[in-house]
């Protein structure tokens, strides 16, 4: 399947149904031989994340809560007790091919919150950087309802828009999306591609594939998953995940539903950064900084000569010359009064002045160059520093 080969970054969704057993415990053959899987993606210098369900599981064996319902603080209690169980059953199916895995608990807020979304792509591209693979989990030790993703299917998805991956593997223990439940109607067909969620795909998610799906989401929340990362430049398919090399056979061609993405990864977030946030201040730049910044290139204090507005570190801000047109928007790496201390500063100077260093104000990558002026559009540059 071409959308999981030419990916350059891969997040795959494991449920809990899949890594644990029926005993309660880690089902460690499944996990050695999806490890494989793992490898021969890296093999050919693909990254892959993985999204892991199983603490809550684990934690309640541990803790002998056997299988009814759990009240919030005993889920909160299972994950604390199951996370280094699940940490330890990645760890030994990947230690044995070379691999380090990291764990990444993240909650709605991380992924929400523009400085704590930052903060946590930062820690993210850090370990991918370093040939780590991040094994992600919602932190449901310290979470509540209120900031709850609420199932895997959705931060699955969030984490992709995170990281920019170009696909999105949900390991289901169904097929793909279908006509009709299989299981009822014989007739039911597998619907191998979707270029677009219309209501009319979405009615039978929503419906007969309603219960399709293992742990707390359905086919439905697949679906919505789906949304957010076509949405965010990623495809997402949607596959059975009991079956040996689960990865290795879509490729196969196995059956699965593939669900196209919109836009590409980058020109999502260039566009979010452009339309979807309201700015919290500007920078008024100089010629030279304002040429750079129109090539699609960092913004650096060096060439800043003002700053207005009250703005945290992640805030969006409008860059302006010094005519007061507006050349583009971008999420800032510094708030307000460091950015002022900043203005004329080269870079080698920013430690000195505050203490602590994140690089550019502007960092290419979080900055979306207009179109013409007064208007912010998607930059077509290629980043650079």
């Amino acid at each position: 399947m071409s959308e999981l080969a030419a990916a350059r970054r891969v997040v795959v969704k494991v449920g809990s149904a899949l890594l644990v057993g029926p005993d309660g415990a880690a089902h460690g053959a499944w996990l050695a031989d999806f490890a494989a899987d793992v490898a021969r993606l890296r093999a050919r210098g693909q990254q892959v994340l993985v999204v892991s369900s199983g603490a809550v599981a684990l934690g309640r064996r541990r803790l002998g809560l056997g299988k009814r319902a759990l009240s919030l603080p005993e889920k909160q209690a299972s994950a604390a007790a199951g996370q280094s169980a699940l940490m330890r059953a990645w760890e030994e199916a990947l230690a044995p091919l070379g691999f380090t895995c990291a764990q990444v608990l993240l909650t709605r807020d991380d992924t929400e919150v523009r400085r704590r979304w930052l903060n946590a792509r930062a820690t993210v591209e850090t370990l991918l950087g370093l040939g780590v693979i991040p094994v992600i989990n919602e932190n449901d030790t310290v979470v509540t309802e209120e900031i709850r993703v609420g199932d895997n299917d959705r931060l699955s998805a969030r984490v992709a828009q995170l990281v920019g991956a170009e696909a999105l593997v949900l390991l289901s223990d169904v097929e793909g999306l279908y006509t009709a439940d299989p299981r009822r109607d014989p007739s039911a067909t597998l619907i191998p591609r979707v270029t677009h969620l219309t209501p009319e795909i979405e009615a039978m998610a929503g419906g007969a594939n309603a219960q399709a799906g293992v742990g707390t989401g359905g086919m439905a929340t697949k679906l919505e998953a789906a949304r957010i990362a076509s949405q965010a430049g990623c495809a997402t398919i949607i596959t059975l995940g009991t079956r040996l090399s689960p990865l290795n056979a879509i490729e196969g061609g196995a059956n699965a539903t593939v669900i196209e993405a919109e836009t590409n990864p980058r020109a999502a977030y260039k566009a979010w950064i452009a339309g979807s946030l309201a700015p919290a201040g500007a920078l008024t730049v100089d010629a030279g900084a304002a040429a750079a910044v129109r090539r699609g290139k960092s913004l650096l204090p060096a060439g800043v000569r003002s700053v207005e507005g009250r703005f945290d570190k992640g805030d969006a801000v409008v860059i302006r010359d010094e005519a007061g047109r507006e050349i583009a928007r971008g999420l800032v790496r510094y708030p307000a009064e460091h950015a002022a201390r900043l203005c004329g500063l080269k870079s080698d100077a920013i430690e000195a002045a505050l203490g602590y260093s994140s690089g550019p104000l502007v960092h290419a990558d979080d900055l979306s160059v207009a179109t013409h002026a007064g208007t912010p559009g998607v930059a077509a540059a290629a980043s650079g520093a």
